[in-house]
């Protein structure tokens, strides 16, 4: 979890360096779209699955059918969020937040 006002790109490196296993890909949003980020994911041997920005002079290609693929990952949060509690954060600690994400990644699920 990163606070409110730090954007998500920032630790993505650290995350990625986390990882039990390299991946094979790495599929993210224009937001995504750093040069630390595309250094990270290419440190790890993985393709970088992210459009370039509009404003980069260096227009690279990217994968648009598994980039196609993140619509479903983006769904599935859109599913969690619609429990009031996980969409506003209504956990104070990560651990009581992160055991309400799998509960509802559970019962999502099960549906």
């Amino acid at each position: 979890l990163t606070p409110g006002e730090q954007a998500d790109c920032t630790v993505l490196p650290e995350l990625l360096a986390a990882l039990p296993e390299k991946p094979g890909a790495v599929v993210a949003d224009k937001a995504y779209d750093t040069n630390a980020v595309l250094a990270a994911v290419a440190g790890q041997h993985a393709q970088a699955v992210i459009p370039p920005k509009a404003n980069r002079i260096d227009q690279r290609a990217y994968d648009e059918n598994l980039y196609a693929d993140r619509n479903k990952v983006e769904r599935f949060f859109g599913r969690l969020k619609e429990a009031r509690g996980f969409a506003t954060r209504y956990e104070k600690t990560a651990t009581c937040f992160l055991a309400g994400a799998h509960l509802l990644a559970a019962l999502d699920w099960l549906r």
